[in-house]
């Protein structure tokens, strides 16, 4: 391997120099391959913590770009694009790649590509490769997997292989490593477009062809043949451009179905000679593949659900166990910090400072253990390959309520977040089973639900063990993620009469091979979750918690003084002790301040839940994401409060209601849990919804109804169990 990397390189070196666009600015370099090919182990490997989500111009397909250090004095920007297997796209996510390769005067147009390739399967991934070469792209062959095809005893001649494909071959395994550095050297080459050319298009469509090109100016006349197929779907096209060219098309009697097919079958007789020339299989498997074996049990039509279900038991039990004692430690820290700032000093400026920064601060910290365990699994299962086995199994669940099989990757996804979730259904090809997709996909419990989940269920549910193995607490947060899947899919079931839908579609996908997780990918994974939450939602969580300090600190006129009065004459009056007058003075301040007034506003409406004034302000500052709620309650809780009173569970727990019992009764905690487990409170999810579907009709309609059945459900729960 070792050898044939350096072969590539130096053939590299000697290539032709490539008019590169602007040479003062970084490379920028494509990443583009099947999906399953080790294209994100690779852009791992490149960039490292040097990484950015953004979305593609024009689309809200998310692209993923970093910073690539191939040399002492070179960097160059890497963007990793959707996986897809040719360059004719069947869904909105693979039609970023035709829109960002097919126009060379954009802004963000690559200098060339890495084309990332299975060893094991090059006859497949050769397509794709061979179309990218045929456009004129300067391309570097990534051959991912040569480990495991060199254990199936195939055996490729790379100098061959090289030659008759007319770029730099790396080998490499991406997972560990191993080929990078070379991939890099070459990278940081000004490579040239591979000189040779695969397929030609037809005699008969050449006329076509070639009035487009020159219509258009383009560099070759395979670019000029895509624009006359997929004119309709490329973005950068105008419309008395897209009318030109199927002006053109009609006249020439293009059949655009059937040039695609001619030039699939005619690059694949191509693929195949190469084939025969550059790769040897020294033997051939006589059992049966020990992943189809495993497959067996994981997907089998019984068991494969059981153990499904065992791992997010699993799951859930760590999610209390494991991350409780950090927790406890980041809680205990916030508060003994509030109570030091306290003690030493005094004041406006220091009451804002461990009443709203620090409570709010301490709303974000205290769940990056169970953040950071939530997505460590999730990166351990899709690393494993067994995320993409749940997604067959789920896909005959998923049927009888109207979903597509390609809902499951969305539905699965929300578990994170509903924003990339609901940016995932553009994979859907049918409208219908698209917008359900959408519609019901917030319902899934979302990572922001987390913080609200785990600390109502630890101050209702006992902390002991169940069956001997499982933990209450664990089984509560499971029921509660099972509720919002039972949910989506009644919706799913209810939208799917009322649109209609009858068409079918079809689930098809390929299985990756089992791998051991690459623990540099799972922690990489982790910190940019745990990242993401801290900087997106911590912000959120902390100006609101500046700002509903203010609002609780202050109130209308002479209000909160009049209430302190009168609360110290009935402390005359009843013989109060130091901590209750304390208590009963913060809470009527409180009550009387900006923030009470609103919350008493709201609270007729939410009183039949079981609900006061002060879960109403929760409320209302969590429509801008639900883990803001946390983050008020903390803050709502600390105002006027002595620092050393203790931490958020205490302060919960020490809460009292009007009769001077335990305000966060079981009926109170649960009619909030299943209202969090249902309610539309997130902006961002609203705003992709509308962003997805271009129009208000889809949001309004996930908002009042989402609501609406959160609103019902809570008030069911609370009058139950009150």
């Amino acid at each position: 391997m070792a050898v044939a990397a350096s072969n590539a390189v130096n053939a590299a070196a000697k290539a032709p120099q490539a008019g590169y666009p602007n040479e003062s600015r970084p490379l920028r370099i494509a990443l583009i391959g099947n999906p399953n090919s080790g294209k994100t182990s690779l852009f791992n490997q490149l960039t490292g913590l040097n990484q950015k989500v953004g979305n593609f111009p024009g689309v809200t397909v998310d692209r993923k770009s970093g910073v690539a250090q191939l040399t002492a004095t070179q960097r160059a920007e890497i963007i990793d694009l959707p996986g897809t297997y040719s360059l004719y796209p069947k869904s909105l996510d693979e039609k970023v790649i035709t829109d960002l390769l097919y126009e060379r005067a954009a802004a963000n147009y690559p200098d060339f590509v890495v084309v990332t390739v299975d060893a094991n399967n090059l006859r497949r991934s050769l397509l794709l490769f061979t179309q990218l070469g045929d456009l004129g792209l300067p391309a570097v062959l990534a051959l991912n997997m040569m480990d495991v095809a060199e254990r199936h005893g195939i055996r490729i001649d790379l100098p061959a292989l090289e030659r008759e494909l007319g770029v730099p071959i790396i080998p490499m395994n991406a997972r560990n490593g191993s080929g990078v550095a070379a991939l890099k050297i070459v990278m940081a080459q000004r490579l040239a477009a591979p000189p040779v050319r695969f397929w030609e298009p037809d005699a008969q469509v050449l006329p076509l062809v070639r009035k487009i090109r020159e219509q258009f100016d383009l560099h070759n006349d395979y670019l000029a043949l895509h624009y006359a197929q997929q004119y309709r779907q490329i973005s950068f096209l105008s419309p008395e451009e897209k009318t030109n060219i199927q002006e053109l098309a009609q006249q020439a009697g293009f059949d655009a179905t059937a040039a695609q097919a001619a030039e699939t079958i005619g690059r694949y007789a191509r693929i195949n000679e190469i084939l025969l020339e550059t790769v040897t299989v020294t033997r051939t498997e006589k059992r049966e593949p020990i992943s189809n074996r495993i497959d067996k049990v994981l997907t089998h039509r019984v068991g494969g659900y059981l153990i499904f279900l065992g791992i997010l038991f699993l799951l859930f039990q760590a999610i209390f166990a494991w991350a409780q004692y950090p927790m406890d430690w980041i809680d205990q820290g916030i508060s003994g910090l509030s109570a030091a700032i306290q003690d030493r000093f005094s004041g406006p400026l220091v009451r804002l400072l461990t009443e709203g920064v620090l409570a709010g601060l301490g709303g974000v910290l205290i769940f990056i253990p169970q953040i950071a365990l939530l997505f460590g699994f999730l990166a351990i299962l899709e690393e494993t390959g067994y995320m993409a086995r749940v997604t067959f199994l789920m896909d005959k669940l998923m049927r009888p309520f109207g979903l597509s099989g390609k809902s499951v990757v969305p539905l699965i996804s929300g578990l994170a977040c509903a924003v990339p979730a609901i940016m995932g259904a553009r994979t859907i090809e049918s409208w219908k089973d698209r917008m359900i997709t959408i519609f019901v996909t917030p319902l899934m419990s979302c990572s922001a639900r987390i913080p609200v989940y785990t600390v109502l269920v630890a101050l209702v549910v006992p902390d002991q063990a169940a069956w001997g193995i499982f933990n209450l607490r664990g089984v509560a947060l499971m029921s509660l993620y099972l509720l919002g899947l039972f949910s989506a899919l009644g919706s799913a079931w209810v939208l799917k009469k009322v649109l209609k839908a009858r068409e079918r579609s079809y689930f098809i996908m390929e299985f990756p091979v089992y791998q051991w997780p690459r623990w540099k990918n799972v922690g990489l994974t982790i910190y940019q979750k745990v990242q993401a939450f801290v900087f997106q939602a911590g912000k959120v969580i902390i100006a609101i918690s500046v700002l509903l300090w203010v609002l609780a600190s202050y109130g209308p006129g002479q209000k909160q003084e009049m209430a302190e009065a009168q609360v110290r004459q009935q402390a005359a009056a009843r013989g109060w002790d130091a901590p209750e007058l304390s208590r009963q003075v913060a809470s009527a301040r409180l009550e009387s301040s900006y923030a009470g007034s609103f919350g008493h506003a709201l609270e007729p409406a939410i009183r039949p839940l079981g609900y006061d004034w002060k879960i109403g302000i929760a409320l209302l500052t969590s429509f801008a994401a639900r883990e803001v709620f946390v983050g008020t309650i903390s803050t709502i809780y600390s105002v006027g409060q002595d620092a050393d009173m203790g931490t958020l569970q205490e302060k919960l727990r020490a809460e009292k209601d009007a009769s001077g019992q335990p305000f966060f009764t079981p009926a109170r905690a649960f009619s909030l849990l299943v209202f969090y487990v249902f309610a539309m409170q997130c902006m961002s999810t609203l705003a992709v919804t509308y962003r997805e579907t271009k129009s208000w009709k889809w949001p309004l309609a996930q908002l009042i109804y989402m609501t609406g059945l959160a609103y019902v459900a809570a008030f069911a729960v609370y009058q139950v169990l009150a």
